[in-house]
């Protein structure tokens, strides 16, 4: 799914990945700098990467509802083919590497490693990924013009990112147990 502009700048994917260990590397940086204070600033970036990651999560759905009523190999479905592969590489997946590594090491540091609502907290960040690789895979069918699913079926998988959320959100500032 490259473009020229995008030879020139070098692949989504390669930018992606310059990005996240950019950011990688900052955290890095901040956590030798900073020692013990650097948990707050570690949490920080965790919680904007869980937002870059769930904007993606929220929106990807909401193209494959328009991308499936759009007509095989028409202007408009290259277009949300695009828009698709750039927001899986270029936002989702190192906002979703982030996320993960950097809420390990907060668990961590932490010690909820053995905290009941931690355990549910990590049960619903792993449906979450699940929901991501599923989504992933359906990028890879529509640039394949090969979806077989409805606008609605995409309407309805729309809200699983946000249930999801809810749960996670209530474990996390709740700890009901």
């Amino acid at each position: 799914m490259e473009t020229a502009k995008d030879r020139r700048l070098g692949s989504p994917a390669v930018r992606a990945f310059v990005a996240l260990g950019i950011t990688v590397a900052a955290t890095a940086a901040a956590i030798f700098i900073l020692g013990s204070d650097a948990y707050n600033w570690v949490k920080a970036v965790h919680v904007i990467a869980v937002i870059a990651w769930m904007a993606g999560m929220l929106y990807l759905p909401r193209l494959f509802v328009y991308h499936a009523d759009s007509e095989v190999g028409s202007q408009q479905s290259e277009t949300f083919k695009l828009m698709e592969y750039r927001l899986t590489t270029i936002i989702m997946n190192p906002a979703m590497i982030v996320a993960w590594v950097l809420g390990l090491w907060l668990a961590w540091q932490g010690d909820f490693f053995s905290s009941g609502w931690f355990h549910g907290k990590l049960l619903l960040v792993l449906a979450m990924s699940g929901v991501h690789g599923m989504l992933s895979a359906a990028v890879r069918r529509f640039a394949e013009d090969k979806n077989t699913q409805t606008a609605r079926y995409w309407r309805i998988m729309n809200e699983v990112p946000t249930l999801l959320m809810f749960g996670i959100v209530i474990l996390v500032i709740v700890k009901p147990f």
